[in-house]
């Protein structure tokens, strides 16, 4: 079976675990979480990186320091995981849900102002696969209408927008390094802030509401309980697996990228031939290849494809089912504007197997089961 994903290995975790092990210190912000924080902040150009257990909880913070109140408006896809929205829900929010460019499957720029009211507080930009969103745009609308802008750039380590890092453009930022990202720890997360104002406050939430940074740093005698927050830091065990995973991230993120070119290369004949639709990669976006999918006609070629695949070996999937349709989307957010693409294009996606170290063997045979399908379906 050629499985769908397989977190990456360096071969220098185990190594860097077993010093943290050493160390003594194995709780939050070690050695290797500082060595991280400095990692992203150097290479991305960040004002400030905060290691956290997840993306998920990274969004929790983001959307604290957007002092989201009861009653708040925060605008973003439908199509998108559900600690996008969550993490403002629990908040109290209500969650604006609009429509996706077919494309990209990104929010569509154009459906923003639309959907702002005098309630709108933060819109969250998903970059769906390490594609970008129309940033200048989105930074455009939000600084006419005083909003935050929250990245969901779980997906976008790497990437960039007209050269500039996605996580490091809006107010905020969210990185994931769940073990199905391009750079895993098994669970955990960062975030960016970007708004120097938002730092202090975000380093206070993440220690429990505590002024503990500032101590450690000799700013105040003794730390305190200053605000709300929680605990988001993520173990040195977890720092240090992930620091081995930053240490290769041009080697891996260059694999990950011929693999991704492989696979459009190949299949570019069946998009020519109209069976089938590649991503599409705008000339300003500079991409991670966190993921390869391919688009089908409908729903049922979509599952006769997927089960296709899975007799001869391959796992596939699909991906997000919109959030607008299920029972706590309908029950938190509404969907502002025509679904005109996100259920259709939904529907439609298939994604393939991708990941540090595939061989290129097994690209190929997912490369001619695909084909096999459609031939054999007498559809090309």
């Amino acid at each position: 079976m050629i499985l769908f994903n397989k977190p990456a290995l360096t071969g220098k975790e185990e190594i860097y675990i077993k010093k943290a092990l050493q160390s003594g210190h194995l709780s939050g912000d070690g050695e290797f979480t500082k060595k991280c924080h400095l990692w992203l902040e150097e290479h991305f150009n960040a004002k400030k990186a905060l290691l956290t257990t997840s993306c998920t909880h990274a969004l929790e913070m983001a959307a604290i320091l957007a002092d989201i109140q009861e009653g708040d408006e925060v605008i973003m896809p439908s199509y998108t995981f559900v600690s996008t929205a969550n993490a403002f829900v629990v908040r109290g929010a209500k969650i604006i849900f609009i429509d996706v460019r077919p494309d990209t499957m990104n929010m569509d720029e154009t459906l923003i102002e639309n959907a702002i009211t005098s309630k709108t507080k933060v819109i969250v930009p998903v970059h769906y696969a390490g594609v970008a969103c129309e940033m200048d745009t989105i930074m455009e609308i939000a600084r006419r209408h005083n909003l935050i802008v929250i990245e969901d750039a779980a997906q976008g380590v790497m990437s960039t927008y007209n050269n500039q890092h996605l996580g490091t453009i809006g107010h905020l930022g969210c990185y994931s390094f769940h073990e199905t990202k391009n750079y895993n720890c098994g669970e955990g997360g960062a975030l960016i802030i970007n708004d120097e104002r938002l730092i202090e406050r975000a380093e206070i939430i993440r220690e429990k509401g505590t002024n503990r940074s500032r101590f450690f740093r000799g700013q105040v005698d003794k730390y305190s309980w200053v605000d709300i927050g929680s605990s988001y830091l993520p173990s040195e065990i977890n720092a240090a697996f992930l620091f081995a995973q930053l240490e290769s991230a041009e080697e891996i993120n260059s694999y990950r990228l011929d693999c991704w070119n492989t696979y459009y290369k190949k299949l570019r004949p069946l998009e020519d031939a109209g069976k089938i639709r590649l991503p599409y990669i705008g000339d300003d976006v500079a991409h991670n290849a966190h993921m390869f999918y391919l688009k089908t006609a409908n729903l049922d070629e979509r599952t006769r494809l997927i089960d296709f695949l899975k007799q001869k070996g391959v796992h596939t999937v699909f991906h997000y089912v919109p959030l607008h349709s299920s029972s706590a989307g309908l029950e938190y957010g509404q969907m502002i504007g025509e679904d005109k693409y996100t259920t259709k294009e939904s529907e439609r996606l298939v994604r393939l197997p991708l990941y540090y170290n595939i061989m290129l063997s097994e690209l190929n045979i997912v490369v001619d089961s695909i084909y096999e399908f459609y031939l054999k379906g007498d559809l090309l």
